[in-house]
This record gives structure tokens, sequence and C-alpha cells, in this order.
């Protein structure tokens, strides 16, 4: 009786082995399989892992090319235009004549005043006649008064004289106008027939000088970059008559404080507006083809003079507080590991169309940062790898 109980007892422990096994595995099975499903729940989130480096900045500008030296000349006797010599964009010498103006007042008032310088040496004439006499006469009051006369219209005939000369100064002056230096007339305002419109008839501007380009930057942007004056800076100029931009070697002559700008463009969570302090370049130009009032452009393309990490700008968020990133942070377990999506706060201190550059002590090159994800990321989400 006892060997056949003891087959039967091993037989049940076997079965109560093999139970406890297969229990065991349907277990570890749907426990691994409920991970696998609930995982296939969690938001999808592609990530990157930031480099370190100098973030390449590209900053485009462009602006109207503008005299650095010019003399703005108009008639302002109020004459009409008789005939213009120059035509807009003729380059012209010092001293040629660019306007000759009508002038019939002014040289009928000479001729007059011609006249009346006449009329004083008759009169002196007489007044030494007058002197010859009393001489001959021998008397003394009317000898003294002929010679007070006389001298009397000595001075009225100087002073006549010089009312001349400066009246055909002033008409030869105002008849006509000059250029004040070699250049090219730049702007033509007159009109043949008509009297000054209330602006410089004749712009003329001095080319030898060269132009000058007025572009605005915002100061950050410069001292990133290490702009300083005296650099030298290519300029592209769309060049008249349909020819082809040029590029022309120009020069940062000063940097001067401009008026700053509101920038609200990534205050759009916040609902703040940001002052950006911004700098005036004047970037001087030398080519005897410009003209003056050309479009023309600049580019500065140079790497950071600070150094950071430097991630997708799509990884960068913003809300109350400031900006932060989503850094996978994983947590290794019985089961597999398990990634969660952990709020870091940063501090960007340059950006260009496709990377920033940020500075923070809790962020690595060998991190994973969140660049997008299917759902909305709230702090402490669990989340899977693309």
């Amino acid at each position: 009786m006892e060997l056949g109980i003891e087959p039967t007892d091993r037989r049940r422990k076997r079965n109560i082995q093999v139970v406890f096994m297969v229990f065991m595995g349907l277990l570890l099975f749907f426990t691994v399989f409920s991970n696998t499903i609930q995982s296939l729940t969690l938001p999808k989130v592609r990530t990157e892992k930031p480099t370190k480096g100098n973030l390449l900045l590209t900053i485009e500008a462009s602006g109207i090319l503008h005299s650095l030296a010019e003399a703005k000349l108009s008639n302002t006797t109020g004459l009409k235009v008789q005939q213009i010599l120059v035509k807009e964009g003729q380059r012209v010498e010092k001293g040629q004549k660019l306007i000759i103006y009508e002038s019939k007042t002014a040289e009928q008032e000479l001729k007059d005043e011609i006249t009346n310088l006449e009329k004083l040496k008759i009169d002196q004439q007489n007044r030494q006649d007058q002197y010859i006499q009393s001489a001959l006469e021998e008397d003394e009051f009317k000898i003294r008064n002929a010679r007070r006369d006389i001298e009397k219209g000595k001075l009225d005939i100087l002073a006549q004289e010089n009312k001349i000369s400066g009246l055909k100064n002033r008409l030869t002056s105002e008849k006509q106008l000059f250029s004040p230096f070699d250049g090219l007339i730049s702007k033509l305002n007159a009109v043949e027939g008509l009297t000054s419109l209330g602006e410089p008839e004749v712009i003329v501007s001095n080319s030898s000088q060269g132009y000058r380009l007025d572009i605005i930057m915002d100061s950050a942007h410069l001292s990133s970059l290490g702009i300083s004056a005296g650099e030298k800076v290519e300029v592209d100029v769309d060049m008249s008559h349909g020819q082809e931009a040029q590029t022309i070697s120009g020069s940062i002559e000063e940097i001067v404080n401009s008026e700053s700008r509101i920038d609200s463009s990534s205050s759009n969570d916040s609902g703040k507006t940001q002052t950006v302090p911004q700098k005036a370049l004047r970037i001087k130009v030398v080519d005897l083809e410009l003209k003056g009032g050309e479009q023309a452009r600049v580019k500065f393309e140079k790497r950071s003079l600070q150094e950071g990490l430097l991630l997708s700008k799509e990884a960068i968020h913003e809300d109350r507080e400031g900006l932060f990133v989503y850094k996978v942070d994983e947590q290794r377990g019985a089961l597999g590991n398990v990634f969660v999506a952990k709020k870091v706060r940063i501090h960007s201190s340059e950006k260009n169309e496709k990377e920033t550059m940020i500075q923070s002590d809790v962020l690595y090159v060998e991190d994973s940062i969140i660049l997008e994800s299917s759902e909305p990321l709230e702090d402490g989400n669990r989340v899977r790898l693309q």
C-alpha cells in the first residue's frame, strides 16, 4: 500500500509545479503584454542630442545708397529758368555751368545804374567848370564851395561804381548756376520757364567721396558677431539700366545707437513684450559707377563668439516662467526601461533660422531632447521613443 501512495504524491507535486509554472508564465506574459499594450498608447516622441559649439549667425539687411557729400543748389532770387544744360545722372566738373536763368529785369537795372553813373560824371564836370570860374573871379567863398562839391561828386561816383560792380557780380552769380565740385547730378528739379518750386533745383553729389548705406541691427547680434567699426564688408548693389547686381567692397564707418524696437514674436503665450536695443551701421562704399539711390544689401555670416549647446528650434518651448525643453529621462525597471519627459528650464543666448544656442547647467551633450511629440506633453509624462 505504501508503495502505491508514493507515486501518487509525486505525480500530485509534479502537477502542482506544472500548474504553478504555467500560472507564473501566464502572469509574466500578461504583464509584459499589458505593458506593451500600454506603451503603444504613450505619446511617441522624436529626439536629438545637443551639440556643443558656436552658433552660425546670418544677418541680412538692405537699404538705399545716399551720397556722403552733396550740394543742394537753388536760385533764391525767384528768377525763371531759361535753359537747363545738364541731365539727371550726368557727370559734371567743378565750375561747369548747370542752369541759365532769365535776367532781363536785373540787366535793365544794371543799365539804369550805368546811365546814372554817366550823369554823375557829367555833374562832376560841371562842378569842375564852376571851380574854374570861381578861381577866375577870385571869390574865396565860391572857391571853397566848389571844392566841397567836387569832393562830394567824387564820393558819389565811387559809390555808384561800387553799386554797379555789385550788380554785375550778382547778375553773374544769379543768372547762372555752377557745379561746386566734380560730381554727379543726382537730382534735377528745375523746369524751364518756371521759378523755383521750393526745393533744390539741382542736387550734385560728390561721387569721389563715396556713398553711405545705413542699416539697423539688434545690439545683441552685433556683440555676438563681434562686428565693429572699420571692418570690411561686401555690399551687393542693384545697378541701374538693367545691369546685374554688383558686389562692391565697403567698410563700416561708424556704429551709433538707434531707436529700440518692440519684440512680441516670442511671447505669444505669456502676452509679454520685450524692448530690443538696436544699433545703426553706416557703411561706406566708393565706386565711380554709383549714382546714389541704388538698392543695396549686405549679409553678415559668422560664428558667434560665445559657445553653448546647440538645439533645433523645434525643441524650445516657452510658458509664463520662461523657456524650457523636454529631456528624456530613462528609468530602469525589472520589466524594462521606462522613458519619462522631464521639463528643464534653459536660458537662450542666440538663435538662427534653424538652431538655438542655450545655456544650462543641467543639460549635457549625451542627453536626449524631445523635438516633437504625437501628443501634448507635461512634466513627468511617460513617452515612447520613435
